[in-house]
C-alpha cells in the first residue's frame, strides 16, 4: 500500500471548517450539525459518504473500507466548549500556530485522520469511526466503539499528543461513583437526638473513600462534589458525594470497586448505598508497546524526529479498544497544547509530518495483517 502527499494548507482548511462549526457534547442539535460538516469533509476527501449512526440522540459517523476491519482509526467531533465561544475565541492562524475552541482536542486530529486515510492508494481493511460524545465519557458510543474494533489488528487514536508531541502509551482507567447516605430527619434545635445525621455519616464515608487511594502505584480515589441536608435547622436525612477513580490496571479498578461496594455505615441507623462503576477500562502499557515500536521505526524511515511516549491520567475512546484486547496507540493527533483551555493551540509545522506518520502506520499495519492472513 502506498500513499500520496497531503498539503498542510488542505489540512488547515479542514480544521477551520470543523472548528467553526461548534459542537458541545451536551447540545445534540449542535453535534448533529457538526456531523454534517464532518460527513461533507470526509466525503470530499474519501470519495464516499459515511454511515450516519444516531444513538440516544448523539450523531456518530463511520467509514468502512473493505469487508473486514484490520485497522480502526478513532476520532471524535464533540468538544467541551459552549455555543458562542467561537465569537470570543475565533479560529486564527498566526506565529506558526492555529487557535480556536476544540482545535487541539481534537478537531485537528480528526482532520488529520481523514486526510491520512485519503492519502492511501488502497484503503481496504481501514475503518474510520468518528464519535460525538467522547468528552462526556462516550455513554452512547462505547458499545459502538467496541463492536467496530472487535477483531481488528490495531486501533489508532487521533487524540492530541502529550507535551512535546509524545504519544500516549498508557491511560488510566476511569470509574465514577456516587456514595449516598440515608439518615433520619429531626428538628436540629428541639430533638436532634431523634435524628440520624447524614452529614456526619457522609464525613466518615468521605474519609474512608479517600483512604482507598494508592499513590505509589498511580491509583487515585478522589471525593469530589458533595452535599447534604435541606435546611439549617434540620438534622440532614440524606447526603451524597461523587467519587472519581483513576487506575493503571484493571486489577486496581476491581480492588477499588469491591472496597467501595463494601462501605458500611459508622453512625447507628444510617444507611450507605453506592451507585456507578467502571466508565472506561485502562489502556495498559502492554496494549501499545508493539505499535509504538512500529511507529518509531516508521518515523525514522520518514526522516521525522524520534518519537517519545508517556503515561497519562486522562482517558479516551482508546481505553475501550484496549479493554477488549485490541492493540491500541493513542496521542497520534495534533502537537500543541491547552486542551480545554483558552490558550488551546496547534503547531502548524507538525500537521503534515504527523499526518504522514499516521498514513504510513495504517498502511504498514494493513499490509502486515494481510500477510498474516495469507500465511
Amino acid at each position: 500500500m502506498t500513499t500520496v502527499s497531503v498539503g498542510v494548507d488542505t489540512i488547515v482548511d479542514s480544521i477551520r471548517a470543523l472548528v467553526e462549526c461548534e459542537s458541545p457534547s451536551s447540545d445534540l442539535a449542535a453535534v448533529a450539525r457538526s456531523a454534517d460538516v464532518v460527513a461533507a469533509l470526509g466525503e470530499r476527501a474519501l470519495g464516499v459518504a459515511p454511515e450516519r449512526i444516531v444513538l440516544d440522540g448523539v450523531t456518530h459517523l463511520r467509514w468502512r473500507f473493505g469487508a473486514a476491519t484490520r485497522v480502526v482509526v478513532l476520532a471524535h467531533h464533540d468538544t467541551v466548549w459552549p455555543l458562542g465561544t467561537i465569537e470570543r475565541l475565533p479560529f486564527v492562524v498566526s506565529d506558526g500556530m492555529l487557535r480556536g475552541p476544540g482545535c487541539f482536542d481534537m478537531k485537528a486530529g480528526l482532520a488529520m485522520a481523514v486526510h491520512a486515510i485519503a492519502s492511501l492508494t488502497d484503503r481496504d481493511g481501514v475503518t474510520l469511526l468518528v464519535t460525538g460524545d467522547e468528552e462526556v465519557g462516550s455513554p452512547s458510543s462505547c458499545a459502538l466503539i467496541e463492536d467496530t474494533a472487535r477483531g481488528a489488528r490495531a486501533a489508532l487514536v487521533l487524540e492530541a499528543s502529550a507535551d512535546g508531541g509524545a504519544l500516549k502509551l498508557e491511560r488510566k482507567g476511569v470509574s465514577l461513583y456516587e456514595v449516598v447516605v440515608d439518615g433520619l430527619a429531626a428538628h436540629a434545635g428541639l430533638e436532634p437526638e431523634k435524628g440520624v445525621n447524614a452529614t456526619v455519616e457522609l464525613a466518615h464515608e468521605v474519609l474512608a473513600v479517600a483512604a482507598l487511594a494508592d499513590p505509589a502505584i498511580g491509583t487515585s480515589v478522589t471525593p469530589t462534589v458533595a452535599g447534604s441536608g435541606s435546611t439549617t435547622n434540620t438534622v440532614p436525612a440524606r447526603g451524597s458525594v461523587a467519587v472519581d477513580v483513576r487506575a493503571r490496571t484493571a486489577a486496581e479498578q476491581e480492588r477499588v470497586d469491591a472496597a467501595l461496594r463494601a462501605l458500611a455505615p459508622v453512625t447507628p441507623g444510617a444507611r450507605v448505598r453506592v451507585r456507578g462503576g467502571v466508565n472506561r477500562p485502562p489502556l495498559e502499557a502492554a496494549a501499545s508497546a508493539e505499535l509504538f515500536a512500529r511507529a518509531q521505526v516508521l518515523a525514522a524511515a520518514l526522516g521525522l524526529e524520534p518519537l517519545s511516549g508517556v503515561s497519562v491520567g486522562g482517558a479516551s475512546d482508546g481505553n475501550y479498544t484496549a479493554g477488549i484486547g485490541v492493540p491500541t496507540l493513542d496521542g497520534l493527533g495534533a502537537v500543541g497544547g491547552g486542551a480545554h483551555a483558552e490558550h488551546e493551540h496547534v503547531l502548524i509545522d507538525e500537521l503534515e509530518p504527523r499526518t504522514r506518520l499516521v498514513a504510513a502506520l495504517v498502511a504498514d499495519l494493513v499490509a502486515n495483517a494481510s500477510g498474516e492472513e495469507d500465511a
